[in-house]
Protein backbone atom coordinates (compact mmCIF):
# COMPACT_ATOMS: atom_id res chain seq x y z
CA UNK A 1 0.00 0.00 0.00
CA UNK A 2 0.91 3.52 -0.85
CA UNK A 3 0.07 7.15 -0.44
CA UNK A 4 -0.11 9.14 -3.99
CA UNK A 5 0.96 12.70 -3.70
CA UNK A 6 -0.04 15.00 -6.98
CA UNK A 7 1.69 18.22 -7.04
CA UNK A 8 1.32 21.07 -9.59
CA UNK A 9 0.04 18.13 -12.34
CA UNK A 10 -0.17 19.70 -15.45
CA UNK A 11 -0.65 17.82 -18.67
CA UNK A 12 -0.73 19.62 -22.03
CA UNK A 13 -1.91 18.49 -25.23
CA UNK A 14 -0.23 20.96 -27.99
CA UNK A 15 -1.63 24.63 -26.84
CA UNK A 16 -4.27 22.77 -25.08
CA UNK A 17 -3.93 22.61 -21.41
CA UNK A 18 -6.70 19.59 -19.77
CA UNK A 19 -5.16 19.59 -16.64
CA UNK A 20 -3.93 23.05 -14.80
CA UNK A 21 -1.77 22.13 -11.75
CA UNK A 22 -3.50 20.21 -9.42
CA UNK A 23 -2.43 19.30 -6.01
CA UNK A 24 -3.91 15.93 -4.21
CA UNK A 25 -2.92 14.18 -1.31
CA UNK A 26 -3.84 10.64 -1.34
CA UNK A 27 -3.69 8.68 2.24
CA UNK A 28 -2.24 5.01 2.24
CA UNK A 29 -5.38 2.95 2.33
CA UNK A 30 -7.68 6.10 1.42
CA UNK A 31 -10.72 5.75 -1.65
CA UNK A 32 -10.70 8.63 -3.35
CA UNK A 33 -13.43 9.28 -5.96
CA UNK A 34 -12.31 11.92 -8.58
CA UNK A 35 -15.98 13.13 -9.96
CA UNK A 36 -17.06 15.68 -12.48
CA UNK A 37 -18.18 15.71 -16.14
CA UNK A 38 -16.73 15.01 -19.07
CA UNK A 39 -14.12 16.11 -20.57
CA UNK A 40 -13.23 17.86 -16.53
CA UNK A 41 -9.91 16.01 -16.87
CA UNK A 42 -10.49 13.25 -13.99
CA UNK A 43 -9.72 10.30 -16.27
CA UNK A 44 -6.53 12.25 -17.86
CA UNK A 45 -5.20 12.94 -14.27
CA UNK A 46 -5.64 8.61 -13.61
CA UNK A 47 -3.99 7.80 -16.61
CA UNK A 48 -1.02 10.26 -15.42
CA UNK A 49 -0.88 8.35 -12.05
CA UNK A 50 -0.94 5.16 -14.37
CA UNK A 51 2.08 6.53 -16.13
CA UNK A 52 -0.23 5.91 -19.33
CA UNK A 53 0.18 9.23 -20.17
CA UNK A 54 3.05 11.72 -19.65
CA UNK A 55 3.57 14.16 -17.08
CA UNK A 56 3.87 17.85 -18.67
CA UNK A 57 4.86 19.58 -15.55
CA UNK A 58 4.17 19.15 -11.58
CA UNK A 59 5.51 16.08 -9.52
CA UNK A 60 3.47 12.84 -8.60
CA UNK A 61 5.26 10.87 -5.82
CA UNK A 62 4.15 6.94 -5.30
CA UNK A 63 4.74 6.31 -1.47
CA UNK A 64 6.91 9.39 -1.04
CA UNK A 65 9.45 8.62 -4.83
CA UNK A 66 8.86 10.67 -7.55
CA UNK A 67 7.80 8.29 -10.59
CA UNK A 68 7.46 10.81 -13.45
CA UNK A 69 9.96 8.91 -15.82
CA UNK A 70 8.54 5.58 -13.87
CA UNK A 71 6.93 2.70 -16.88
CA UNK A 72 3.70 1.79 -15.89
CA UNK A 73 5.30 -1.89 -14.87
CA UNK A 74 7.57 0.05 -12.44
CA UNK A 75 4.92 1.67 -10.55
CA UNK A 76 3.30 -1.12 -8.90
CA UNK A 77 -0.29 -0.13 -9.13
CA UNK A 78 -3.55 -2.08 -11.53
CA UNK A 79 -5.81 0.06 -13.58
CA UNK A 80 -9.52 -1.52 -14.26
CA UNK A 81 -10.93 -0.07 -17.32
CA UNK A 82 -14.25 0.65 -18.23
CA UNK A 83 -14.47 -2.14 -21.19
CA UNK A 84 -13.41 -4.95 -18.70
CA UNK A 85 -10.21 -5.63 -21.05
CA UNK A 86 -10.15 -9.44 -20.75
CA UNK A 87 -9.30 -11.96 -23.00
CA UNK A 88 -11.84 -13.88 -24.53
CA UNK A 89 -10.09 -16.64 -25.83
CA UNK A 90 -8.36 -17.19 -22.06
CA UNK A 91 -10.35 -19.22 -19.18
CA UNK A 92 -10.89 -16.75 -16.32
CA UNK A 93 -7.86 -18.69 -14.28
CA UNK A 94 -5.98 -17.30 -17.11
CA UNK A 95 -7.79 -14.09 -17.25
CA UNK A 96 -6.80 -13.85 -13.54
CA UNK A 97 -3.46 -14.87 -13.81
CA UNK A 98 -2.33 -13.11 -16.94
CA UNK A 99 -0.67 -10.03 -15.00
CA UNK A 100 1.94 -12.98 -13.17
CA UNK A 101 2.82 -14.11 -16.56
CA UNK A 102 6.45 -12.52 -16.27
CA UNK A 103 6.51 -12.84 -12.73
CA UNK A 104 9.45 -14.85 -11.35
CA UNK A 105 7.03 -17.36 -9.66
CA UNK A 106 6.66 -20.87 -9.72
CA UNK A 107 3.60 -22.37 -11.18
CA UNK A 108 2.22 -24.03 -7.66
CA UNK A 109 2.26 -20.07 -5.90
CA UNK A 110 0.39 -18.56 -9.66
CA UNK A 111 -2.10 -20.61 -9.04
CA UNK A 112 -2.03 -20.43 -5.34
CA UNK A 113 -2.47 -16.77 -5.70
CA UNK A 114 -5.17 -17.09 -8.52
CA UNK A 115 -7.49 -19.47 -6.50
CA UNK A 116 -7.10 -16.89 -3.48
CA UNK A 117 -8.03 -14.26 -5.85
CA UNK A 118 -10.95 -15.77 -6.76
CA UNK A 119 -12.29 -16.51 -3.91
CA UNK A 120 -11.95 -13.27 -2.37
CA UNK A 121 -14.25 -12.52 -5.30
CA UNK A 122 -16.67 -15.24 -5.03
CA UNK A 123 -15.52 -16.85 -8.51
CA UNK A 124 -13.68 -19.99 -7.64
CA UNK A 125 -16.67 -22.24 -8.99
CA UNK A 126 -15.62 -19.72 -12.43
CA UNK A 127 -12.39 -20.68 -12.95
CA UNK A 128 -12.56 -22.82 -15.80
CA UNK A 129 -15.31 -20.66 -17.72
CA UNK A 130 -14.78 -18.21 -20.85
CA UNK A 131 -15.55 -14.76 -20.62
CA UNK A 132 -18.34 -14.71 -22.69
CA UNK A 133 -20.22 -17.52 -20.13
CA UNK A 134 -19.98 -14.77 -18.00
CA UNK A 135 -22.91 -11.71 -17.20
CA UNK A 136 -21.48 -8.02 -16.97
CA UNK A 137 -20.52 -8.33 -12.88
CA UNK A 138 -18.58 -11.47 -13.88
CA UNK A 139 -16.48 -10.41 -16.11
CA UNK A 140 -15.82 -6.61 -14.25
CA UNK A 141 -14.51 -9.01 -11.46
CA UNK A 142 -12.64 -10.70 -13.51
CA UNK A 143 -11.15 -7.31 -14.87
CA UNK A 144 -10.53 -6.81 -10.68
CA UNK A 145 -9.04 -9.86 -9.93
CA UNK A 146 -6.28 -9.43 -12.74
CA UNK A 147 -5.72 -6.18 -11.05
CA UNK A 148 -5.75 -7.85 -7.38
CA UNK A 149 -3.50 -10.83 -7.97
CA UNK A 150 -0.15 -8.85 -8.59
CA UNK A 151 -1.13 -7.50 -5.27
CA UNK A 152 -0.32 -4.00 -5.82
CA UNK A 153 0.10 -0.76 -4.13
CA UNK A 154 -2.60 0.98 -5.11
CA UNK A 155 -5.55 0.22 -7.74
CA UNK A 156 -7.08 2.72 -10.15
CA UNK A 157 -10.73 2.20 -11.64
CA UNK A 158 -11.20 4.47 -14.51
CA UNK A 159 -15.54 4.46 -14.91
CA UNK A 160 -15.45 0.51 -14.16
CA UNK A 161 -19.34 0.33 -14.01
CA UNK A 162 -20.51 2.38 -16.66
CA UNK A 163 -20.84 -0.38 -18.93
CA UNK A 164 -23.47 -2.30 -16.80
CA UNK A 165 -27.28 -1.94 -15.84
CA UNK A 166 -28.42 0.23 -13.24
CA UNK A 167 -28.85 -3.35 -10.49
CA UNK A 168 -25.66 -4.07 -11.56
CA UNK A 169 -23.61 -0.97 -11.04
CA UNK A 170 -25.73 -0.92 -7.81
CA UNK A 171 -24.37 -4.21 -6.91
CA UNK A 172 -20.98 -3.90 -7.89
CA UNK A 173 -20.62 -0.42 -5.96
CA UNK A 174 -21.47 -2.60 -3.05
CA UNK A 175 -18.64 -5.39 -4.09
CA UNK A 176 -15.59 -2.84 -4.85
CA UNK A 177 -16.45 -1.11 -1.39
CA UNK A 178 -16.60 -4.29 0.95
CA UNK A 179 -12.91 -5.59 -1.19
CA UNK A 180 -11.53 -2.19 0.11
CA UNK A 181 -12.70 -3.11 3.47
CA UNK A 182 -10.91 -6.37 3.25
CA UNK A 183 -7.88 -5.19 1.76
CA UNK A 184 -7.59 -1.43 2.81
CA UNK A 185 -5.24 -0.63 -0.53
CA UNK A 186 -5.37 2.60 -1.60
CA UNK A 187 -8.18 2.93 -4.50
CA UNK A 188 -8.40 6.25 -7.05
CA UNK A 189 -11.70 6.08 -8.93
CA UNK A 190 -13.03 7.64 -11.75
CA UNK A 191 -16.55 8.41 -12.54
CA UNK A 192 -19.27 11.00 -13.54
CA UNK A 193 -21.64 9.94 -11.32
CA UNK A 194 -22.29 11.72 -8.35
CA UNK A 195 -24.08 8.35 -6.62
CA UNK A 196 -20.92 6.32 -7.31
CA UNK A 197 -18.71 8.81 -5.90
CA UNK A 198 -21.61 9.57 -2.70
CA UNK A 199 -22.18 5.47 -2.00
CA UNK A 200 -18.63 4.85 -2.25
CA UNK A 201 -16.04 7.44 -1.56
CA UNK A 202 -13.76 7.90 1.60
CA UNK A 203 -12.70 11.76 -0.04
CA UNK A 204 -14.42 13.20 -2.97
CA UNK A 205 -12.09 15.52 -5.73
CA UNK A 206 -14.68 17.43 -7.92
CA UNK A 207 -13.27 18.78 -10.86
CA UNK A 208 -13.91 20.80 -13.95
CA UNK A 209 -12.38 21.91 -16.92
CA UNK A 210 -8.87 20.23 -15.69
CA UNK A 211 -9.18 22.19 -12.11
CA UNK A 212 -9.98 20.96 -9.08
CA UNK A 213 -12.68 22.68 -6.84
CA UNK A 214 -13.44 20.90 -3.77
CA UNK A 215 -12.11 18.05 -2.16
CA UNK A 216 -13.83 16.24 0.82
CA UNK A 217 -15.93 13.71 2.05
CA UNK A 218 -19.11 12.95 1.20
CA UNK A 219 -20.87 15.01 3.81
CA UNK A 220 -18.53 17.66 3.35
CA UNK A 221 -19.39 18.03 -0.21
CA UNK A 222 -23.30 17.98 0.45
CA UNK A 223 -23.37 19.91 3.35
CA UNK A 224 -20.49 22.72 2.45
CA UNK A 225 -20.45 22.60 -1.21
CA UNK A 226 -18.24 25.89 -2.17
CA UNK A 227 -19.93 27.04 -5.29
CA UNK A 228 -22.85 26.33 -7.39
CA UNK A 229 -21.60 23.81 -9.52
CA UNK A 230 -20.28 21.75 -6.90
CA UNK A 231 -23.62 22.36 -5.16
CA UNK A 232 -25.59 21.05 -8.09
CA UNK A 233 -23.14 18.14 -8.98
CA UNK A 234 -23.72 16.46 -5.60
CA UNK A 235 -26.88 15.35 -4.63
CA UNK A 236 -29.51 13.48 -6.95
CA UNK A 237 -31.81 15.60 -7.48
CA UNK A 238 -29.79 18.65 -8.26
CA UNK A 239 -30.06 21.48 -5.95
CA UNK A 240 -32.95 24.17 -6.83
CA UNK A 241 -31.25 27.55 -7.72
CA UNK A 242 -33.91 31.28 -7.08
CA UNK A 243 -32.87 34.43 -7.71
CA UNK A 244 -32.64 36.77 -5.01
CA UNK A 245 -31.29 39.80 -3.98
CA UNK A 246 -29.64 40.61 -0.04
CA UNK A 247 -30.81 44.44 1.39
CA UNK A 248 -29.94 45.14 4.82
CA UNK A 249 -31.53 41.72 7.06
CA UNK A 250 -33.66 40.48 4.35
CA UNK A 251 -33.46 38.63 1.78
CA UNK A 252 -36.11 38.04 -0.71
CA UNK A 253 -36.85 36.15 -4.00
CA UNK A 254 -39.90 36.78 -6.82
CA UNK A 255 -42.61 34.15 -5.52
CA UNK A 256 -40.99 33.29 -2.82
CA UNK A 257 -42.25 34.38 1.02
CA UNK A 258 -38.75 33.77 3.28
CA UNK A 259 -39.58 34.75 6.99
CA UNK A 260 -37.37 33.84 10.01
CA UNK A 261 -34.16 34.02 8.18
CA UNK A 262 -31.19 36.63 9.48
CA UNK A 263 -29.23 37.89 6.41
CA UNK A 264 -27.17 40.18 8.16
CA UNK A 265 -24.09 38.53 7.87
CA UNK A 266 -24.34 38.30 4.06
CA UNK A 267 -23.46 41.44 1.96
CA UNK A 268 -26.17 43.36 0.02
CA UNK A 269 -26.40 42.53 -3.56
CA UNK A 270 -27.51 40.09 -5.95
CA UNK A 271 -27.52 35.98 -4.55
CA UNK A 272 -28.52 32.89 -6.03
CA UNK A 273 -30.87 30.83 -3.09
CA UNK A 274 -30.47 26.90 -3.40
CA UNK A 275 -32.48 24.55 -1.44
CA UNK A 276 -32.48 20.97 -2.26
CA UNK A 277 -35.55 19.11 -3.29
CA UNK A 278 -35.52 16.62 -0.60
CA UNK A 279 -35.45 20.04 2.12
CA UNK A 280 -38.29 21.69 0.04
CA UNK A 281 -41.75 19.93 1.38
CA UNK A 282 -45.13 20.12 0.10
CA UNK A 283 -47.71 20.70 2.79
CA UNK A 284 -44.68 21.14 5.43
CA UNK A 285 -45.25 24.59 7.43
CA UNK A 286 -43.21 26.78 9.05
CA UNK A 287 -40.58 29.66 9.11
CA UNK A 288 -38.30 29.67 6.71
CA UNK A 289 -38.78 29.64 2.67
CA UNK A 290 -42.43 29.06 1.29
CA UNK A 291 -43.60 29.32 -1.55
CA UNK A 292 -47.00 28.42 -3.74
CA UNK A 293 -46.23 26.94 -7.45
CA UNK A 294 -47.91 25.81 -10.59
CA UNK A 295 -47.16 21.98 -10.93
CA UNK A 296 -45.31 20.73 -13.91
CA UNK A 297 -44.89 17.42 -13.60
CA UNK A 298 -44.83 14.68 -11.01
CA UNK A 299 -42.76 11.54 -10.18
CA UNK A 300 -43.53 9.01 -8.10
CA UNK A 301 -40.93 7.14 -6.66
CA UNK A 302 -43.02 4.99 -3.93
CA UNK A 303 -41.28 6.21 -1.03
CA UNK A 304 -41.19 9.67 -1.90
CA UNK A 305 -42.78 11.97 -5.11
CA UNK A 306 -40.85 14.33 -6.85
CA UNK A 307 -43.08 17.75 -7.60
CA UNK A 308 -41.94 19.72 -10.32
CA UNK A 309 -42.87 23.44 -9.59
CA UNK A 310 -42.88 26.45 -11.95
CA UNK A 311 -42.34 29.33 -9.51
CA UNK A 312 -42.18 32.71 -11.20
CA UNK A 313 -40.73 31.54 -14.36
CA UNK A 314 -38.25 29.19 -12.54
CA UNK A 315 -38.40 25.48 -12.34
CA UNK A 316 -37.63 23.75 -8.83
CA UNK A 317 -38.37 20.52 -7.30
CA UNK A 318 -39.68 20.02 -4.31
CA UNK A 319 -40.86 15.96 -2.48
CA UNK A 320 -44.15 14.75 -1.08
CA UNK A 321 -44.53 11.67 0.76
CA UNK A 322 -45.07 8.68 -1.60
CA UNK A 323 -48.43 8.50 -1.50
CA UNK A 324 -49.27 12.08 -2.01
CA UNK A 325 -49.10 12.64 -5.51
CA UNK A 326 -50.21 16.13 -6.70
CA UNK A 327 -51.98 16.30 -9.98
CA UNK A 328 -50.38 18.19 -13.11
CA UNK A 329 -51.81 21.84 -13.44
CA UNK A 330 -52.52 22.71 -9.80
CA UNK A 331 -50.98 24.93 -7.62
CA UNK A 332 -49.37 23.48 -4.38
CA UNK A 333 -47.59 25.22 -1.25
CA UNK A 334 -43.99 24.07 -0.22
CA UNK A 335 -41.27 25.12 2.47
CA UNK A 336 -38.17 24.57 3.54
CA UNK A 337 -37.01 25.48 7.16
CA UNK A 338 -33.99 27.82 8.34
CA UNK A 339 -30.67 25.85 8.09
CA UNK A 340 -31.55 24.42 4.92
CA UNK A 341 -30.97 27.00 3.03
CA UNK A 342 -27.87 27.52 0.65
CA UNK A 343 -26.46 31.49 -0.38
CA UNK A 344 -24.81 31.93 -3.35
CA UNK A 345 -23.06 35.35 -5.24
CA UNK A 346 -24.60 35.67 -8.31
CA UNK A 347 -21.52 37.25 -9.55
CA UNK A 348 -19.43 34.65 -9.00
CA UNK A 349 -21.26 31.80 -7.85
CA UNK A 350 -19.06 31.26 -4.55
CA UNK A 351 -20.63 30.53 -1.66
CA UNK A 352 -21.74 32.40 1.07
CA UNK A 353 -22.85 30.07 3.64
CA UNK A 354 -25.90 28.71 5.06
CA UNK A 355 -29.04 30.40 6.28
Amino acid sequence: MANIELQGLVKTYGKTTAVHGIDLDIADGEFVVLVGPSGCGKSTTLRMIAGLEDISGGTLKIGGEVVNEREPKQRNIAMVFQNYAIYPHLSVAQNIGFGLYTAKLSKAEKDQRILATAKTLGMEELLSRRPSELSGGQRQRVAIGRAMVRDPVAFLFDEPLSNLDAQLRSQMRIEIKRLHQRLGTTIVYVTHDQIEAMTMADKIVVMRDGRILQVGTPTELYESPVDVFTARFIGSPSMNLLPGKVAGAALTAPGVTIAGIDAATIASGDVLIGVRPHDLVVGQVGTGLSMSGFVTAVEPLGSETLVHLDIAGTEVIATAPGKLVPKVDTTVAASAIPGSLYLFAAADERSLGRL
